[in-house]
């Protein structure tokens, strides 16, 4: 039987859409997407790039919701704190922090945000309804014209559903006071259709202390419009609290003064909120589209960490707090249009991408006890950034396409400090031409030759420092944008009847890795830095109710020394994973029964810059059981960690200060452990 991603039909309709007004392709037939990914030969412009499908994000199950993210293959999604805090994301040899150099955003809104209070490109996704999703369309390296800043490493663009075809109430109860309540459905109105979702959680997990994690959600869009224009309007909002068990000292443990999940700061919590507003357009026209997406976002974030306890400060301890408040306006449009370049057809496209984020205020202060005790630094910033591009798509021969692209970018800070040295001003421009030549398919195998130039940027308060804010010595400014430079290639092939497979060889350097420490309150240098790798991804329909995917990611990352170059502590990248692998299983309608099975190894990491400190790799397996009662109601089982594994989520090296200890701190392992075996029971029911 021939699987439905396999298909020539696929393709030859997506082309023939291209070309129609929305009117025409709403009376075409439907194709059915059964696979996990929509990959198909001649719908990318790399090996690397592609679609998750909605089947595979009902199918697998997810300990938190960001971990969605983790079904772009290669990613890797892990906590060090509290779950209403951004993860920690790894991808193509990264430690992405909390999101940097990967870009995401959802319905066109962006969620990477710049001088964030914990960190730069802080991607937190809590407030994501998984149920909501209707794809993730990801890419990876600065191949491509539209994708801006953070996207060097790759990025993940998350589109919700404008409608659902039945409401759906679900209900989860789990281990560890876990319980989660979710209402949506969609209604038809007089002039178009309304979306709502209400969700509410809690958690407490393994933690010594329960972290006691409240969660609200809610969402409501309005899709509207008829024929070659539709629009959706978006409201979503989001709130959180939580309490911390942050990463612990590996000698602590040892020594049985606690336990693995037990907390050196009892006091560390967060809290957070998240409102926004967007809308989007899709004009068809009758020789190209016209697309607009506009956004307002509100945000904040009050977080209290210790990770030294008590190395700088013996007497009350090293307790931070980091807090803002932000509002984020921005619009993006594009036109395109198509034609001939040469006799042959072509596509062009222009672009524009404005964005501005106002920061009042954004600060480090010193803590005790969860307790504001003094004012680190506390800064105004206003940061806006102006984005054009223009791209063409040109089919030369029958077995050749190009993609030519250039982008423009323009920063520009404004900081006003507590601190009168790191009040200023700084503006910055970059260029970043793109090209991919894509050759075939030949048997059904194409071909993929990427090449370009992208960016990211750092924090404007780094930008515009002169002075460190805990020693108050003098500090060299950082760059606003830091050039990247990228090349791939690669090869998708679906030679093999029901098996879809891309290869891809990539490099990946950068100017620097110089970026701003919300923990320490100034910028750290790291120098620049080179990556490279490879990766092999499988996608396997076994039969009409058996999916199976394989990922496989190996890379290497080092510090570069270039001449003349202070030289670095060593030329690993600390945190940067080596190797990366992802086995799953997905069941559907085996009778009444479904399931998922998902394994995935993350890598040892170096810890510091000599290799001398390593992590241990981590190997998590997650199940799923589930059986349809009746046409209208399910009942699954979900069981995290199904091993009973004790690894880390994440692991650093540094040195931290426990009470009678010596004045200089013990260089150690800090970890935060995986979470145990957890078992979950959901009961949906569609109405």
């Amino acid at each position: 039987m021939q699987p439905p991603f396999m298909r020539t039909a696929l393709a030859s309709t997506i082309a023939l859409a291209s070309q129609l007004s929305l009117a025409q392709v709403a009376a075409l037939p439907s194709v059915t997407i059964t696979g996990n990914y929509d990959n198909a030969i001649g719908t990318s412009d790399a090996a690397s790039e592609g679609v998750v499908t909605s089947k595979l994000l009902a199918s697998r199950p997810t300990l938190r919701p960001a971990e969605v993210l983790e079904f772009v293959p290669g990613v890797i999604v892990s906590q060090h704190s509290g779950d209403g805090k951004a993860n920690q994301y790894y991808l193509r040899g990264f430690n992405l922090d909390h999101g940097t150099d990967f870009a995401t955003s959802v319905d066109g809104m962006p969620v990477n945000m710049p001088t964030h209070a914990h960190g730069q490109g802080y991607s937190d996704l809590n407030w994501l309804i998984p149920e909501l999703v209707d794809r993730i369309s990801y890419r990876k390296g600065p191949y491509y014209a539209s994708e801006g800043d953070f996207s060097s490493a790759g990025a993940a663009h998350i589109n919700l559903f404008n409608g659902l075809p039945r409401g759906l109430a679900s209900i989860t109860a789990g281990e560890n006071g876990y319980a989660r309540a979710l209402v949506a459905n969609s209604t038809p109105l007089t002039t178009g259709k309304l979306l709502y979702a209400v969700e509410a959680a809690h958690n407490d997990g393994p933690w010594d202390k329960p972290e006691n994690f409240r969660r609200a959600n809610g969402v409501l869009r309005y899709s509207f419009g008829e024929g070659d224009t539709r629009s959706t309007l978006t409201g979503m909002a989001y709130t959180a609290r939580w309490r911390s068990t942050d990463q612990v000292p590996q000698r602590a443990v040892n020594s049985g003064q606690i336990g693995r999940f037990a907390a050196i700061d009892a006091s560390d919590h967060g809290d957070t909120s998240r409102f926004s507003l967007s809308y989007d357009l899709l004009h068809a026209l009758d020789d190209g589209e016209f697309k607009l997406n506009a956004y307002a976002i509100q945000s904040s974030l009050d977080l209290f960490s210790n990770f030294t306890y008590f190395l700088d400060d013996p007497v009350h301890g090293d307790q931070f707090e980091q807090s803002e408040g932000r509002q984020v306006y921005g619009l993006t449009t594009s036109r395109s249009w198509q034609t001939t370049l040469a006799g042959r057809d072509s596509t062009n496209t222009l672009g524009l991408q404005l964005r501005h984020d106002r920061l009042s205020p954004v600060g480090l202060y010193a803590a005790e006890n969860g307790e504001r005790l003094s004012t680190t630094q506390e800064s105004r910033v206003k940061e806006t950034s102006v984005g054009l591009y223009a791209s063409n798509d040109t089919k030369w021969l029958p077995w050749l396409r190009s993609v030519a692209g250039i982008r423009t970018d323009q920063y520009h800070v404004d900081v006003s400090s507590s601190i009168a040295g790191n009040s200023g001003k700084q503006s910055a421009l970059i260029n970043s031409p793109k090209l991919s030549l894509i050759f075939g398919p030949w048997d059904k195998t194409e071909y993929f030759f990427s090449y370009g130039y992208g960016f990211h940027s750092n924090d404007a308060r780094g930008v515009t420092s002169t002075v460190s804010p805990k020693q108050g010595t003098a500090i060299e400014p950082s760059p606003a944008l830091v050039r990247t430079k990228g090349a791939e290639l690669g090869l998708r092939t679906e030679i093999v009847p029901g098996l879809q497979s891309s290869l891809s060889l990539w490099q990946l350097t950068l100017g620097s890795e110089l970026v701003f420490s919300g923990d320490a309150g100034d910028t750290e240098a790291s120098g620049a830095s080179k990556r490279h790798g490879i990766e092999l991804n499988n996608h396997y329909v076994a039969n009409t109710w058996l999916l199976l995917d394989a990922d496989l990611a190996f890379s290497q990352s080092r510090f570069k020394q270039e001449q003349g170059e202070a030289p670095n502590a060593g030329r690993y990248v600390p945190g940067s994973v080596r190797t990366v692998a992802s086995l799953g299983a997905t069941v559907t309608g085996y009778g009444l029964w479904f399931g998922q099975f998902q394994v995935r190894y993350f890598g040892p990491r170096p810890l510091i810059e000599d290799n001398s400190q390593r992590s241990q790799g981590t190997t998590l397996a997650y199940a799923r059981v589930g059986y349809k009662v009746s046409p209208d109601v399910k009942l699954s089982l979900d069981v995290f960690n199904l091993f009973d594994r004790k690894a880390s989520d994440i692991d650093y090296y540094y040195a931290s200060r426990l009470q009678g200890e010596p004045a200089q701190g013990v260089n150690d392992l800090h970890s935060h452990p995986a979470e145990p075996r957890t078992v979950r029971v959901t009961l949906n029911v569609s109405f």
